[in-house]
Formats: C-alpha cells, structure tokens, sequence
C-alpha cells in the first residue's frame, strides 16, 4: 500500500511542476500541498519536493516525517545545511528561510498540533512508527506580505 501512495504523490507533484501551479495545489483529501524547492547538500543540484502545508500566521509548516520511517527525508539535510529555500504555493513562489523544531523547543508542540490537525492526525501515526524525533519545519517568506 505505501508503495501505491507513494507513486500517487509521484503523479502529484508531477501535475503541480508541469502545470506550473496551476493543478495541485489541493491532494487526495483536500489537503494543501506546497512545492519546497532546495538545493542539494552534496550535489548542488535544485531538488523539488511536494509536502502539504499548515499555516502559522506568515509561516508555512510541513513535517519531515517520511512517512515514520526511521530516516528522515533528504530534503531535510539540504534545508540544514542551505535553510534559504524557495515555496511554491499554486502558482505564486516565495523566498523562505527554514528553521526546524524538535520537541522540548519551545512552539514545537503548538506547531505539531497544528499541522496534525491539518493532516487528519497522521503524523501522529507517523511518530508512532518511528522512534526519531520528527521535526516540524517552519518556512517563513523573506518578504512576508
């Protein structure tokens, strides 16, 4: 089943690149999904991921939850190692700077609440899974609105 879902998030984020935005925006279950565009720790090559969102006030959240596997996503390290990040949401991009947080930091788990909630509970699950501490990572644009 997690092979499935995970060509579906395939399609998906092919739709949103192809379409520049213009599809893709909302996945499966309505939830919002971003296009996080970092580039890559090793290889210095641009790397493109589709993650769904929740808002906190000017910052966009998304989890490095890999599914609650015992590593966390690539996409991580790249944001650690260069957090200035670029943010597709539809079709408009944003510069962002990303920070990460872990629990015992002092939002963590008012964020955590939020983008579970926005996600029907399922990182719950996902930490669960896994005995690593899942990040939530805050993106907030360089020149917020």
């Amino acid at each position: 089943m997690a092979s499935l879902f995970g060509k579906v998030l395939q399609v998906h984020q092919a739709i949103y690149e192809a379409t520049d935005g213009l599809l893709g925006h909302r996945l499966l279950f309505g939830n919002p999904t971003l296009l996080l565009r970092t580039v890559g720790r090793k290889t210095g090559k641009p790397r493109t991921n589709a993650l769904t969102y929740a808002r906190d006030g000017e910052a966009y959240l998304v989890v490095a939850s890999n599914g609650g596997a015992a590593k966390p996503p690539g996409w991580l390290a790249n944001l650690k190692a260069r957090p200035e990040c670029v943010i597709q949401i539809g079709r408009r991009r944003i510069q962002a700077t990303a920070s990460i947080e872990l629990p015992g930091d002092v939002e963590y788990a008012r964020r955590w609440r939020i983008v579970n909630d926005n996600n029907h509970d399922r990182y719950d699950g996902y930490q669960a899974q896994t005995s690593r501490p899942i990040p939530v990572v805050v993106l907030r644009p360089r020149n917020p609105r």
